[in-house]
């Protein structure tokens, strides 16, 4: 048993390595072609970020965060009851985040990211009848139309931008109010992960996943860009659909259909989180034949009534997403060389998950291929361990192929450490696979610590 545990860390830390040389390819190859054909777009590639180092009014707080999370996360995650357990997670993830973005100060960090990075903000005023800009929301979106969108409205459906049109309609005015918006439910996208987890798997891997949602260097970009509530509206999707499969309330399908298409109309590239969707069907296929039509109707049901609604009012998804893919290549993504960035990409997603998850990841094929340490005396304790392995493994490798997908579209050259955040937190729970769960968090938040306090993020 020693032996094979021995084996299984020395293949992990063969893993880390082989993904930390991916990076260093990534910075050394990207700083070559940036410097010589200026073709990248980004400063400190693969990441848009300049080498700035510096500390801020967050340095203490993230310090702190970290320090507990490393010490008593793993034991807490154990002993505490599940609901508690979430409002812990829940709470533990926001300060991590808020912290992390406060190294930049409040302005830089949090205030002025969805008015100065994203534009959202921006083209607020030009919503002032929603129903007529909805309706001529496609007749902007090429670069070479009068008054066409910036380019991160452009880049999303409507949804994106509309929530902050609402928000400012109730009195939320301003980049605080809107990135404490995206933080704050960005940070629920969390307890979603874990809720589908326990659901599909078992509470057990949930629990040893926990404290790694919590302190997972994504966190870095989770505070600073939309795709946070991006992701949110994502996870939340698929945990409600993988409530509905193992015994909970049919309605949960309805919710998780509204969500999954809610999340179509704030990013195309969400429609990928069919594959999440897919393996939650499959891994709850047992627990709902008796009653499988009847949860795919009220998942449809729920899914049409987003699409429904703008359609109605006059936009056409499938035509502003042609449109898209001609913007995209009218600007820098029509630069940017696919060659580097179909790998250089993977090595961003290294930096979003952190050493730990790659070493999960390792765990979760060999769970695939029927392999791995019994962890249980007894053949059928053994078979039952190797069955919950499989599940969750099963579970990650439907993210692993959304990123993929992503990756090889083409659609995703650069800045996909924001960009894939919703995909990224599903690789997470893959560090429930994991012995040493100290070590693997404290490598966790140093990665993090590094890229905040080293880097000053365009995110």
């Amino acid at each position: 048993m020693q032996r094979d545990r021995c084996g299984d860390l020395r293949r992990d830390l063969y893993a880390v390595l082989a993904a930390a040389l991916l990076v260093t390819a990534a910075v050394l190859v990207g700083r070559h072609l940036q410097d010589t054909r200026h073709t990248l777009f980004v400063n400190w590639p693969p990441l848009l970020a300049d080498w700035e180092p510096h500390l801020g009014p967050g340095t203490p707080a993230a310090l702190l965060v970290a320090a507990a999370v490393v010490a008593y996360g793993p034991a807490l995650a154990v002993r505490l009851s599940w609901r508690a357990l979430l409002a812990a997670a829940w709470a533990t993830g926001l300060a991590w985040t808020v912290s992390l973005a406060l190294v930049d100060g409040w302005h830089r960090g949090i205030a002025e990211q969805l008015t100065t990075r994203s534009e959202y903000l921006r083209s607020v005023g030009r919503f002032d009848d929603i129903p007529a800009t909805l309706r001529d929301f496609t007749a902007h979106i090429l670069i070479d139309t009068p008054d066409n969108w910036p380019a991160h409205v452009a880049g999303h459906p409507p949804g994106a931008t509309l929530t902050f049109v609402l928000l400012d309609r109730i009195g939320l005015h301003g980049g605080g109010w809107a990135g404490m918006w995206c933080i704050t439910l960005g940070a629920t996208a969390c307890l979603a992960v874990l809720v589908a987890v326990r659901a599909l798997v078992g509470e057990d891997p949930a629990r040893r996943a926990a404290p790694f949602l919590v302190l997972a260097p994504a966190a870095v970009w989770m505070g600073t860009s939309a795709d946070a509530y991006f992701a949110a509206v994502a996870a939340w999707a698929v945990a409600l659909l993988a409530l509905a499969v193992t015994g909970g309330p049919a309605g949960w399908a309805a919710g998780s259909g509204l969500l999954f298409g809610l999340a179509c109309y704030l990013s195309y590239g969400l429609t990928l989180m069919a594959f999440l969707g897919a393996a939650v069907l499959l891994l709850g296929r047992e627990g709902v034949r008796a009653r499988l039509l009847p949860l795919c109707g009220l998942f449809l049901a729920g899914l049409a009534v987003v699409p429904a609604a703008f359609t109605l009012a006059g936009f056409d998804w499938w035509e502003a997403y042609r449109l898209l893919v001609t913007r995209y290549h009218q600007g820098a993504g029509g630069v940017r060389p696919y060659g580097y960035w179909v790998w250089a990409n993977l090595a961003c997603a290294v930096l979003i998950v952190g050493p730990a998850t790659v070493a999960g990841l390792r765990r979760a094929g060999a769970a695939l291929r029927g392999r791995g340490p019994a962890t249980v005396a007894g053949a059928r304790r053994a078979g039952a361990v190797l069955r919950g392995r499989a599940r969750l493994a099963v579970l990650v490798s439907a993210a692993v192929l959304a990123v993929l997908v992503a990756d090889l579209s083409g659609m995703s050259k650069a800045e996909t450490e924001r960009i894939w955040l919703p995909f990224a937190l599903w690789l997470l729970p893959s560090c429930a696979f994991l012995t040493r769960p100290r070590a693997w968090l404290a490598a966790q938040a140093v990665l993090a610590l590094l890229l905040n306090h080293l880097l000053r993020t365009g995110w």
